[in-house]
């Protein structure tokens, strides 16, 4: 046996000794109350911070032993070398055999990349300069329809990590919006969204862009087939040619320039992406070009810098203080160790609206997985169900089940402690701040501490509660809190690389790949045999329900 084979195994036992302590700690009774009880420093050893974010995690169950042995299997699992990988450009991508640079997406121009022989940063560089161009073009007018007129809307045409993100971002960031240029966003493929759109926009000042990384998918076709048909009817009216069209009004973002050129778009109008970037990692590529005609582009770096400054947290800070490696691991305890498999995002901030949605792509879609990157059956619970809902929206839906139900629900609280910074001017507006706030933090405490959270806070009615069945809570629900500093560019992008980054490192404990996305390509397939059958209204190929479902439909069709 070579040095290399001695230090995998070295490294094999210890992974199995940390993961039966674990498993033998997780089978005791947890109990947030008793944590603090035993603890008047818990808050403060179990926080920390970077940049902007700062993160308490002392309502988790966990305590210095716990912490102390995943840690332990963080290393064991050689997690340092596998934060190396990712940022080095080497193959974690191991089932389809390549990189997953989304880091490189916002590296400085004065970094220095190289994947097989090819100047990654460069690469990456020269896209963003077109961003730069084509945005600017839309943002100050230059850019003009087929009729002559300047641009006064844009609609990103895309599904996924095309959608999700920039869509997220770009209304997490409208406060930052420098142009009357409107941006909005179609994903759906029946064509409810784009049908009510596009009878409120004008096709003289109407761009769209198309993003599909493999440009192929066939919800983002049909509904820029349908774009264009809209346009076509108008332009014909103004003896504008289908051509004309195609170059005045459809930008292209995808990997496969092939299939742009042959749909339409024009050589200049094609932004790239790199078969290195996932579809939900992709929202720091052209894939942001909507947010930076919204914001402009330096509002965009500055997303990318913070984005940037997270990536070096997560490559230099010791393990304990380091934001992404504690909130994967806690994910991991969690999930794994205390069969928490329900998990819940709560931003108190309109703003993030459709963070919960995003981080619910980015987490199941990644790590919803079964098998380990060498194909052996897992015998443990991986990704656990993710939802979410801006805070006090969830109070009056779904916290009764966080309160009063009978199911383990960890929650991550995620809040903006500055805005409306003119007190005098904005009074009203802070005020519903910072009751904002105060439920943020209020709802955390009583998931953590139950009717003993009443209590301490002197309720003169705590004890006919406690005697009252239908007014007991049970507590002992686990949560993080994040805090901003702020939102702005930077802290969002810091926020969002986060969770990216906590993603791979729960999915390196668990030895699984989270950079493919095998289980939704068979419905897609299925898809297709099932819409050719209805076109030909055939029926007997498939199973006695689908068959007796086609029929219904044939008939009323």
């Amino acid at each position: 046996m070579d040095d290399r084979q001695q230090d995998s195994a070295y490294r094999s036992a210890r992974h199995s000794v940390y993961w039966s302590q674990l498993q033998s700690v997780a089978a005791q009774r947890w109990s947030v109350a008793d944590l603090f009880a035993q603890d008047a420093t818990r808050a403060t050893r179990f926080s920390t911070r970077a940049g902007a974010l700062y993160m308490d995690y002392s309502k988790q169950c966990i305590d210095e032993t716990v912490l102390s042995n995943l840690l332990s299997l963080a290393d064991s699992c050689d997690l340092s070398a596998r934060i190396e990988a990712l940022l080095q450009g080497a193959m974690v991508n191991t089932s389809e055999q390549r990189a997953a640079l989304h880091t490189a997406l916002r590296l400085p121009a004065t970094a220095a990349l190289q994947v097989d022989g090819q100047d990654v940063v460069a690469d990456v560089h020269h896209s963003l300069a077109q961003v730069a161009r084509l945005s600017a073009r839309v943002r100050n007018g230059t850019w003009r329809g087929f009729s002559g007129k300047a641009i006064t809307d844009v609609v990103n045409i895309g599904v996924g990590g095309s959608d999700l993100g920039p869509l997220m971002a770009t209304t997490a960031l409208d406060e930052w919006a420098d142009t009357d240029i409107d941006v909005h966003f179609v994903s759906n493929m029946d064509g409810t969204q784009l049908d009510n759109l596009l009878k409120h926009l004008n096709s003289e000042t109407t761009l769209f862009i198309i993003s599909s990384k493999s440009f192929g998918t066939v919800d983002t076709l049909s509904n820029a087939k349908t774009a264009l048909s809209w346009l076509l009817a108008t332009a014909k009216r103004h003896a504008g040619t289908e051509d004309s069209v195609l170059r005045r009004h459809f930008i292209g973002i995808s990997a496969n320039s092939a299939k742009m050129r042959a749909w339409g778009i024009h050589p200049e109008h094609q932004l790239q992406l790199w078969e290195w970037v996932g579809g939900r990692f992709s929202m720091w590529s052209a894939i942001g070009l909507a947010l930076a005609i919204r914001i402009g582009m330096a509002g965009f770096k500055a997303l990318l810098a913070g984005a940037h400054s997270m990536d070096e947290h997560f490559a230099q800070a010791d393990f304990a203080e380091n934001l992404p490696v504690l909130l994967g691991l806690i994910a991991v305890w969690n999930s794994t160790f205390l069969r928490v498999n329900a998990h819940t995002v709560l931003p108190y901030d309109g703003r993030l609206s459709y963070l919960p949605s995003y981080l619910t792509q980015l987490e199941m879609e990644s790590n919803g997985k079964s098998v380990t990157q060498h194909g052996a059956r897992l015998d443990y619970d991986t990704c656990p169900i993710l939802w979410g809902e801006i805070g006090s929206n969830a109070q009056h839906a779904f916290y009764q089940l966080l309160h009063q139900g009978t199911q383990q629900v960890s929650c991550d609280f995620i809040a903006c402690v500055r805005r409306y910074h003119d007190k005098q001017k904005n009074a009203p507006l802070q005020q519903q701040h910072e009751l904002s706030l105060a439920n943020c933090l209020a709802q955390s405490r009583v998931l953590a501490f139950g009717n003993a959270a009443v209590a301490t806070a002197g309720s003169d009615s705590v004890a006919d509660s406690a005697a009252d069945k239908y007014k007991y809570y049970r507590g002992n629900q686990p949560s993080t809190t994040i805090l901003l500093d702020e939102l702005t560019p930077h802290s969002l992008g810091a926020l969002i690389a986060l969770y990216e980054h906590k993603v791979y490192v729960m999915a390196s404990i668990w030895d699984i790949n989270p950079f493919d996305q095998w289980g939704v390509e068979m419905g897609k397939q299925m898809a297709e045999s099932v819409y050719h059958a209805m076109q030909d209204e055939r029926e007997g190929q498939f199973d006695s329900s689908t068959d007796q479902l086609l029929r219904h439909i044939n008939q009323l069709s």
